[in-house]
């Protein structure tokens, strides 16, 4: 109750900040600003003024109670016990005048207000306190942060992708997929069960039939079949061939393609064309590890890069700040204008701000690289800054290479493999086209023998029967048969163009990726010589203030040409081992 007697009398006096100003006008009402301030024995009866406090909604109010810390609440009651007594003085006429009275309660409304302002500042360090002690982040390196030479390599993270990346486990799984389709397929050779039972209980025939049988598709083509059936009532004349001996009848067969359907058909066609589909999800799988190993290597040189760009940021604020003490005496003895050890303390304040954008860059990019760089039971992990080496010296690479990396990657690139695979399932529809040309030619022969004692007098049934069919079907047109090879032959037509295309694509990314990868060395090398020299220049210059001969502006641009030398020389490092992943990748060296 007391934190809410205490921001009703905060509104009251933002209300009096109003009056105050009304109070300051060309044609001061006094009696107006008292009649303000004095409660009113009936509300209803006043009219309120333009100049009214602003509105503060109860959100806001109950937000700033809430924040309202007890030596906060403590100093308030004291200070409400003081305006309390100055209000009665106001309206009993002792103390100040009104105009002062006012002001007195302004000051304490800003001083409340002060004291709100101070716990929301509390509150908000510490919610920083909180979000900078985030779990999974590692620390931040200190101001001696060096790269170790044992650092993490390129090949732990690399063997992480190969171990549990996830999305390489998905595209693993797609096997799973390619072999279930090929299983699906392959049922279309199962064994069939057929068995049925068929009755006419009522009527002058009375019958009852009941027969099973076996079916087996062959993958020479055709089929073979065995069964047994069972036939007993009083059966119509025209009907006695359904009839059988007490003991049933057995028979079995098979049926030949001697034409159409002999050497390919519509089973043995999709069998094969999911077969190369499983040999077709590799080339997919080998694609995106490819692409998961270089867009790993792109975020570890990223994270090096980082850390080597923390050092730079370290040594140039270690410059500026061991410039401080000096440039401090010298301003005391007289040597110096006070403007230079304000510029000097600017440059410390400007550059700690770069190694913090520096440090928050190496958080940053170590958490991209978690994302590639996993335990063993999968999970990200993120490295700390003691592990971050140093770049690896630059190796210049051998013209006469090119040539043979680039025969190489056409054995080893998927998209060859893949495209030799598609061409193999369109050969298949070709095959299926040109079988649909032919005539289906059928050879049908079974056997039968019913055993048991005979059914009728004459035991018509008792000997062993044979049948002998010759199936003949031809499509006069083959209209089917003939579409179907002219949009085969056009499709592999276009993959023809396609391998093509695609042969030189890959020569070209392999001469492409070696070109950048002579020009990024070439432009490291450069740049090593650049940051030696700006380096000498800053040196000079250095020694040069320390003797007087020079001022902070050179020197501070002399450092900051090397500061710019050495991050373009990181970047020129970065740039090479980009162009040596691009070129691993444009190899395709990477395979499971």
């Amino acid at each position: 109750m007391l934190r809410v007697w205490i921001i009703l009398i905060a509104v009251c006096f933002e209300g009096c900040a109003a009056t105050r100003q009304a109070l300051t006008d060309s044609t001061p009402e006094p009696e107006a600003s008292v009649v303000k301030i004095k409660p009113a024995e009936d509300s209803s009866k006043l009219q309120p003024r333009s100049t009214a406090a602003p509105v503060i909604y109860p959100e806001s109010l109950a937000v700033a109670v809430d924040r309202v810390s007890p030596e906060a609440e403590a100093s308030a009651v004291q200070q409400v016990a003081s305006v309390s007594t100055s209000v009665d003085d106001l309206f009993s006429g002792k103390g100040t005048t009104p105009e002062e009275a006012v002001a007195g309660e302004f000051s304490v409304s800003k001083q409340l207000g002060s004291e709100f302002a101070a716990s929301e500042q509390a509150t908000n360090e510490l919610t920083a306190e909180e979000f900078a002690m985030a779990p999974h982040l590692p620390p931040l390196p200190g101001m001696d942060f060096k790269p170790t030479a044992r650092g993490l390599v390129l090949d732990e993270v690399i063997n992480s992708v190969y171990a549990s990346y996830p999305l390489l486990e998905a595209a693993i799984y797609s096997r799973d997929v390619a072999a279930g389709q090929q299983l699906e397929s392959m049922g279309e050779f199962d064994h069939k069960l057929k068995a049925g039972s068929e009755n006419q209980p009522m009527g002058y025939y009375q019958t009852y039939r009941q027969h099973v049988g076996l079916v087996k598709p062959l993958y020479q083509g055709g089929e073979a079949f065995a069964g047994y059936r069972i036939g007993r009532g009083s059966f119509e004349p025209w009907y006695l061939g359904r009839q059988t001996n007490e003991g049933g009848e057995f028979k079995a067969g098979f049926m030949v393609p001697l034409a159409k359907n002999r050497e390919i058909d519509q089973r043995r066609a999709a069998l094969w064309r999911a077969t190369y589909g499983v040999d077709a999800v590799e080339p997919e799988i080998q694609a995106q590890l490819i692409d998961f190993v270089q867009q790993g290597s792109y975020a570890y040189w990223d994270w090096v890069a980082a850390g080597a760009k923390l050092v730079i940021a370290d040594r140039i604020l270690k410059l500026a700040e061991d410039r401080t003490d000096r440039i401090r005496s010298q301003v005391e003895n007289g040597f110096l204008d006070p403007p230079e050890l304000t510029d000097n303390l600017r440059l410390v304040a400007e550059r700690r701000g770069k190694r913090a954008l520096a440090e928050r860059k190496l958080q940053q990019t170590a958490v991209k690289l978690s994302l590639y760089y996993r335990d063993a039971n999968g999970d990200p992990v993120i490295p700390e800054a003691s592990q971050v080496p140093d770049f690896p010296l630059l190796k210049q690479m051998d013209e006469a290479q090119v040539a043979m990396d680039a025969a190489r990657a056409l054995e080893q690139r998927p998209e060859i493999y893949s495209l030799d695979l598609l061409q193999r399932q369109l050969d298949i529809d070709y095959s299926e086209a040109e079988n649909d040309c032919l005539p289906a030619v059928d050879l049908l022969m079974a056997g039968s023998k019913d055993m048991g004692y005979p059914s009728s007098y004459q035991n018509y049934k008792g000997p062993f029967e044979l049948d002998a069919h010759l199936l003949v079907e031809v499509p006069l047109e083959r209209r089917k048969a003939r579409g179907k090879m002219q949009s085969v032959g056009g499709k592999l037509a276009q993959l023809n163009a396609k391998r093509q295309l695609t042969e030189n694509k890959i020569v070209a990314e392999v001469e492409a990726a070696y070109a950048g990868l002579i020009g990024a060395f070439k432009q490291a090398k450069q740049a090593d010589e650049a940051v030696g020299y700006a380096e000498d220049l800053a040196r000079r210059e250095r020694r040069n203030f320390e003797e007087g001969l020079s001022d902070l502006l050179k020197v501070t641009l002399r450092e900051q040409y090397a500061f710019e030398s050495a991050e373009k020389a990181v970047d020129a490092k970065l740039l090479y081992f980009q162009e040596q992943a691009d070129y691993r990748a444009a190899l395709a060296e990477d395979q499971l």
